[in-house]
């Protein structure tokens, strides 16, 4: 597997020149003017959602979760769309019951902007998004190598795509485009962000390996990639020497965390920025049903999954039965884009 994961960082440098290509294109035009396996792979537990912000290892003092951005991050300049690169981690055993749902919902509003990483070709999926599929060559296991060799090509990718946010999904994420854009154009993407949401209320303890079999503790904070998280380019490029390429599952191996933790000691430990913990992030590790229903569409991201054989979804109605929509999200995209077809079709809609 070790051999498959070393390919599977440079699995997806043949796409690379394309999504550049795209970025080119894009910056030259801005200066001219119902499912199986819900609950699969998926953590059994919805955990407490942190009520402060991350102290760091700096010793940093606690805020509530921020739904804007401190001073010193505001944005003065415009943001598009079309600035922000989203990478979407899946595998192929989910292309059908999860991605199948992502592309008929959020997906099919930022089509553009989106790109599908996974780990085997599937001529259907890429039929659906083009070149936007990138094949990995990963492991198709939950191990924390197989998931930081997608995350590796995820960076890679936003790297030579030029543009300005690296946003990260899973998918099990349903991703609000316009809240999103909205949150981004907020912050200067001229300075070190890192947005999303912990899954824990205290920093994560982990231990760092050194030269000649010695150890040391460190303590930073992590957004949960099954929240989905964004990055700045500025910070990202500090990230290289730790991130890029074969580099990020070497560290990896340094703390053996999954991909999201291993971000967050990039972030916190070698580069020395920090998280802005951000209540507009959501995973299925929170209950969903405690945010409020008239506060649904102001969300970027919401999720879905299983708990006690029991649905941890959104409280919503219509138009489609909790028996037809299991997820709710297709029942939250009518709300946000009722004039979609599917949903002018739905009964009593």
């Amino acid at each position: 597997m070790g051999r498959r994961l070393l390919r599977g960082v440079s699995g997806a440098a043949v796409v690379l020149a394309s999504v550049a290509l795209l970025s080119m294109r894009h910056r030259g035009a801005r200066e001219a003017a119902q499912y199986p396996g819900i609950g699969e792979g998926m953590l059994e537990k919805p955990e407490q959602q942190s009520h402060g912000s991350p102290e760091g290892a700096g010793g940093r003092g606690q805020t509530d979760l921020r739904l804007h951005p401190p001073e010193g991050y505001r944005s003065e300049g415009s943001l598009t769309l079309g600035d922000i690169f989203i990478a979407v981690k899946t595998t192929k055993r989910f292309h059908r019951s999860r991605m199948e749902l992502l592309l008929d919902t959020w997906i099919s509003q930022a089509s553009k902007q989106t790109y599908i990483f996974t780990d085997e070709e599937d001529d259907a999926l890429e039929r659906r998004m083009g070149g936007h599929v990138i094949f990995t060559n990963c492991s198709a296991e939950h191990s924390h190598l197989a998931l930081s060799c997608k995350m590796a090509a995820e960076f890679d990718a936003f790297l030579a795509s030029g543009l300005s946010w690296f946003c990260h999904l899973d998918d099990d994420n349903y991703l609000n485009p316009g809240a999103l854009l909205k949150l981004l154009s907020s912050y200067a993407e001229t300075r070190d962000v890192y947005l999303g949401k912990p899954s824990l209320n205290r920093p994560i303890w982990a231990s760092e390996t050194l030269p000649n079999n010695q150890t040391k503790s460190v303590r930073f904070w992590f957004a949960t990639g099954g929240a989905g998280f964004c990055i700045s380019r500025k910070l990202a490029r500090k990230m290289v020497p730790w991130a890029s390429g074969r580099n990020f599952l070497s560290t990896s191996e340094l703390i053996r965390l999954p991909d999201d933790c291993t971000v967050g000691y990039i972030i916190e430990c070698k580069v020395g920025g920090q998280l802005i913990p951000n209540a507009l992030f959501h995973s299925h590790l929170e209950n969903l049903q405690l945010i409020p229903t008239s506060q649904l569409m102001q969300q970027v991201t919401l999720s879905y999954g299983v708990f006690e054989n029991k649905l941890n979804v959104i409280e919503l109605s219509g138009p489609f039965s909790p028996q037809e929509d299991p997820s709710r999200f297709r029942s939250l995209h009518c709300h946000l884009y009722p004039n979609t077809s599917w949903c002018l079709q739905a009964v009593g809609w």
